[in-house]
């Protein structure tokens, strides 16, 4: 099974996803450390911060194994600690919930892994080969722009022309007749 795999750098504060086949994740823990070339980033070493499994529920790393449990929480992973009303999200004193959640060891069962980088300096965009949002939005503009060149318009006879034509038309008015 692929695993999508959420790359963060703290210093530059950004991210990137790509998706590999990775069974060496498996077996490792949340704050567990790993050398990059396990997924392409030689030269880095990158430590599991969380994810969440093919259901969406996430893992905390208090909770150990690899099951799914249903746990009371307060607050944190999995829980935000506010209750919602109509017009909005208030804090409750004391608020507990029952909820799912995921143990801390990475499993078959495990879609989406968070990982940040430790230690490394090199542009993981260029190693990954990503491009970076502002650069393809330059690039499609300039490819817009060089598409949109203009046309000289060519008049063929169609539907429109006889349309205008009869809108030039003025309509004749009606002859009055003399004994009204």
């Amino acid at each position: 099974m692929a695993f999508k795999i959420v790359i963060s750098e703290p210093k530059t504060r950004k991210a990137w996803q790509i998706e590999k086949e990775v069974p060496s994740l498996v077996g490792l823990k949340i704050g567990d450390k790993f050398d990059g070339s396990m997924i392409g980033l030689s030269g880095f070493t990158l430590q599991i911060t969380g994810g969440s499994d093919k259901d969406g529920f996430p893992m905390r790393p208090d909770l150990s194994g690899d099951l799914r449990k249903k746990v009371i929480l307060t607050k944190g992973i999995g829980f935000r600690g506010v209750k919602k009303k109509k017009k909005g999200k208030y804090k409750v004193k004391g608020l507990r919930k029952r909820k799912y959640v995921r143990g801390n060891i990475v499993s078959q069962q495990i879609s989406q892994i968070n990982v940040k980088v430790i230690e490394g300096g090199d542009d993981i965009a260029k190693i990954l080969g990503i491009q970076p949002k502002e650069k393809k939005e330059e690039a499609e503009k300039i490819e817009e722009a060089s598409q949109e060149q203009p046309k000289p318009e060519e008049k063929t006879p169609g539907k429109q022309e006889d349309k205008r034509e009869e809108t030039k038309e003025e309509p004749k008015p009606e002859e009055k007749k003399e004994g009204e």
